[in-house]
């Protein structure tokens, strides 16, 4: 019978600088904490300490260090990581001078807790920084970032996607390549080049690769959302984990995926709202957004979060039974900011209201009296939703009349797909249809009727 491997343990480690209070730094722990879990890794201590800056050769101060290094089963100390060489009758002296153990003094103690494996650091550290704590501590180091691209990397299934985050990781982990202990000289092609610069060409080389493949999976997704750009476009927006997917799931009855993990959700997700309006309305599900998200992440999913650009109409999912909910709607702005898609319309939803108690509902109304408080499990209030999201495009909506040539009866999908037709009506020419939808839908369909 086989059995599993050990869950990897992890150590947290934060910094709180000046401009950070006490609530804001203990979220961003417990946040840390949900992410290293998301990995299947099991948190076993946090140590945090107050810092003016995030700096220093090992990011902890020399106390510090020293209580995480015996957690660790390290030596505290930063010293060098060369290997020191040997020669043979050196080796074969202190060979001589080994002693056999004592069988029962080297007996392990079934009580003892192994050692951690992780040390995870809550914010962006250098490489050097990283090196120094891992001489220190004896454990591998990540920083919040390779947390992030590592569960991006496991989470990835499209093929745009995968693409995506391959970038963003060998963007991470290329200037994190250290030289082997051997550092010898390549021989033949690329001769000259170390062994670390050869990986980093490499690097480079893929990077290009990745990016052509990458820009030509754009180009079709650019004519795809070109296709509808006259269609009726709802992109759910916030943070991970707000429940955009299982709100996704009620609005269009899609069997898209739902997990309390962060980061469930990578791929953009486009369906129908059902019960299926008239025009039709679709419902876009994106990646969802957190504290620090890495720059070159934000960079390679742009494409993904153009379908937040492009929409008509922006619903800003949020958790309102969590306590920072406020700052996790500023981070999901301030990501939209960035790409410019602040300027779409939106609505604000505070989902998970059933979590929420009568006076904190209260308290959340008084405070955002244009929410939507609801919550995805219910019925009742998906179906409200649905008629806001209606009324939000019936309000732009005109009355028009078109007239379809017999000849051109094929197109009669076409008026059907793109707007309401409240009646038809038969002369010598065609079929009178009088319609209502928007302005740049019909005009559209006026000029592909009237072309000859």
């Amino acid at each position: 019978m086989q059995t599993k491997p050990p869950v990897p343990r992890a150590i947290l480690v934060g910094i709180q600088i000046p401009d950070v209070d006490d609530i804001a730094h203990a979220a961003s722990i417990e946040e840390l904490g949900r992410l290293v879990n998301t990995l299947g890794y099991e948190v076993v201590a946090t140590i945090s300490q107050k810092r003016d800056e995030i700096g220093g050769g090992t990011v902890l101060g020399k106390g510090r260090l020293e209580e995480l290094a015996a957690m660790t089963g390290g030596t505290g100390i930063v010293g060098s990581m060369a290997i020191p060489r040997k020669s043979k009758a050196r080796e074969r002296f202190d060979g001589a001078g080994d002693k056999k153990p004592d069988a029962r003094q080297t007996e392990p103690d079934p009580a003892a807790q192994p050692k951690p494996d992780f040390v995870i650091v809550d914010h962006d550290i250098s490489p050097s920084q990283a090196r120094n704590l891992e001489r220190a501590t004896g454990a591998q180091v990540l920083d919040r970032t390779g947390v992030i691209v590592e569960i991006f990397h496991r989470h990835a299934h499209s093929r745009e996607a995968k693409l995506q985050v391959e970038i963003a990781r060998l963007k991470y982990v290329s200037p994190r390549l250290r030289e082997s202990s051997g550092g010898g000289r390549q021989q033949g092609v690329g001769a000259g080049e170390s062994d670390l610069e050869l990986d980093r060409r490499k690097i480079r080389d893929r990077l290009a690769e990745l990016k052509e493949q990458l820009e030509g999976i754009q180009r079709d997704n650019d004519q795809r959302r070109a296709a509808r750009r006259d269609q009726l476009r709802v992109a759910l927006v916030g943070y991970t984990n707000a429940g955009k997917s299982s709100l996704m799931r009620a609005l269009t009855g899609s069997e898209v995926l739902v997990a309390d993990k962060l980061f469930a959700t990578l791929d953009t997700t486009v369906r129908t709202l059902q019960p299926e309006a008239k025009p039709r309305v679709l419902v876009s599900d994106t990646v969802g957004f957190i504290k620090k998200l890495p720059h070159d992440l934000v960079a390679s999913f742009r494409s993904t979060l153009a379908e937040a650009l492009e929409a008509s109409l922006l619903l800003f999912v949020v958790d309102a039974s969590d306590p920072t909910y406020q700052s996790q709607l500023e981070v999901s702005r301030n990501v939209l900011r960035e790409i410019g898609a602040d300027a779409v319309p939106s609505r604000l939803i505070l989902n998970k209201i059933d979590r929420v108690s009568e006076a904190d509902r209260a308290a959340l109304r008084e405070k955002h009296p244009d929410a939507i408080l609801l919550s995805a499990k219910s019925p009742e209030d998906v179906a409200a939703l649905r008629e806001t999201i209606v009324g939000f495009f019936e309000a732009a909506m005109v009355d028009d009349q078109l007239v379809l040539p017999y000849a051109k009866q094929g197109l009669l999908s076409d008026v059907y797909e793109n707007a309401r037709v409240l009646s038809e009506d038969y002369d010598s020419i065609g079929r009178i249809i009088k319609v209502r939808g928007l302005p740049g839908a019909i005009a559209r369909l006026r000029r592909t009727l009237e072309a000859t």
